[in-house]
C-alpha cells in the first residue's frame, strides 16, 4: 500500500501504478518511466514556481492598476500561450532588477 500511496503523490495513475507490479504482485517498476515522471515534476515545480513569483509581484505592484503594469501584462501572456518554462520567472526577476 505504501508503494500506491507513493505513486499517488508522485502523480501516477491508477493504471501507471498497477503496471509496476508484476502479477505476482511485486514490485517491478519501470526506471525510465520514473525518470519521465520526474521530468514532468520539475516541469510542474517551474511552472508553480513562476506562478508564485508572479503573484508576488502583483501583491507588491507599485503600479496604480495590475493592468498598467508591464510585468503583469506580460505574466497575463504568459499564463495564457503556456510559452517556455521559467519565462514568468525570468519578468518577474527583470522587472525587480535582478538578474535572470
Amino acid at each position: 500500500l505504501a508503494l500506491i500511496a507513493l505513486g499517488r503523490s508522485a502523480g501516477f495513475t491508477l493504471d501507471e501504478i498497477a503496471g509496476m507490479f508484476a502479477s505476482d504482485g511485486r514490485p517491478q517498476i519501470d526506471r525510465q518511466m520514473l525518470a519521465s515522471k520526474a521530468g514532468e515534476l520539475d516541469e510542474t515545480i517551474r511552472r508553480l514556481g513562476a506562478m508564485r513569483d508572479g503573484l508576488r509581484h502583483a501583491a507588491a505592484c507599485p503600479a496604480p492598476s495590475h493592468l498598467e503594469c508591464p510585468s503583469f501584462r506580460r505574466l497575463m501572456k504568459v499564463a495564457v500561450e503556456g510559452p517556455r518554462a521559467g519565462t514568468a520567472r525570468r519578468v518577474v526577476r527583470k522587472q525587480q532588477g535582478r538578474a535572470p
